[in-house]
């Protein structure tokens, strides 16, 4: 079976406040929740911090998770409501089928894999002059432009397609009319809706890890069932471990269903 669970972050404790600052010690929290062979599992997460009084973990795992470290180290262990909801995830995978739309979003690591990088750092530069790079680099994609560009670009390959923009305005974040990018195409039912930079290291010392991300959200049509649920299952793009990859959906806005939305 797979589960998608939902956990409620109280922001101002000292534990919460170390998880939301850092991917890795967020991904350990995460991945201390999985009895069965966490390290064997794949496991998908994303952190949704639009609201940062409330911020919300979300996990997608393959065996049934246990929450309460996290309740109890980084929630509201003695509150009322629903601290750490799990759900099974087969009613919605059993919606899955061409020509269905859903609402969705996606924090992705939209990047470039580039043999020359434009701006290379000093550590690109050391490994080309020495000769010990056997493969290309992969560099974050850093503009609104290009991450939207990046998306569309893949959502053929990864088995939907995003629906022409119904406002003759875009929204901020979506792209313009005419895009230089795609070739004249026309605006899409996609914004982006945060972008964020992070740097840890993995370990003591040690050069620091850079992720560019950005959160898209918008409207998609299934065009491969299988191929998106492959996808749905094993994430979208890299930087999987580290929150990137998990794409969530939910029944389109009523005025969306009335345009011609199933």
């Amino acid at each position: 079976m797979t589960y998608l669970s939902r956990i409620r972050i109280n922001p101002l404790r000292k534990a919460s406040q170390k998880l939301l600052a850092n991917p890795r010690a967020l991904r350990g929290a995460v991945v201390g929740g999985i009895a069965q062979d966490p390290t064997e599992e794949r496991i998908l997460w994303r952190l949704d911090a639009d609201n940062p009084r409330r911020p919300l973990l979300y996990v997608l795992s393959r065996s049934r998770p246990d929450w309460t470290h996290l309740v109890e180290q980084a929630g509201w262990p003695g509150a009322d409501g629903e601290h750490a909801g799990v759900r099974d995830y087969g009613p919605l995978l059993a919606q899955i089928a061409t020509g269905r739309e859903f609402a969705f979003r996606l924090t992705a690591n939209p990047v470039q894999n580039t043999a020359n990088p434009d701006k290379p750092t000093q550590e690109q530069q050391e490994r080309v002059a020495n000769g010990t790079t056997k493969r290309s680099f992969r560099i974050g994609h850093r503009t609104v432009t290009a991450q939207l560009a990046w998306l569309l670009d893949r959502t053929v390959r990864w088995g939907f397609e995003i629906p022409e923009s119904r406002m003759s305005t875009p929204a901020p974040g979506i792209a313009p009319l005419n895009d230089p990018h795609h070739g004249g195409e026309p605006a899409r039912e996609v914004r982006i809706i945060a972008r964020k930079r992070h740097s840890f290291t993995k370990k003591r010392n040690a050069r620091p890890v850079v992720l560019h991300t950005a959160t898209f959200e918008g409207h998609l049509r299934i065009t491969d069932p299988q191929v998106f649920t492959d996808h749905l299952l094993k994430g979208f793009g890299p930087a999987k471990a580290y929150g990137c990859g998990l794409l969530t959906l939910a029944p389109l806005p009523r005025h969306l269903l009335h345009e011609g939305g199933h």
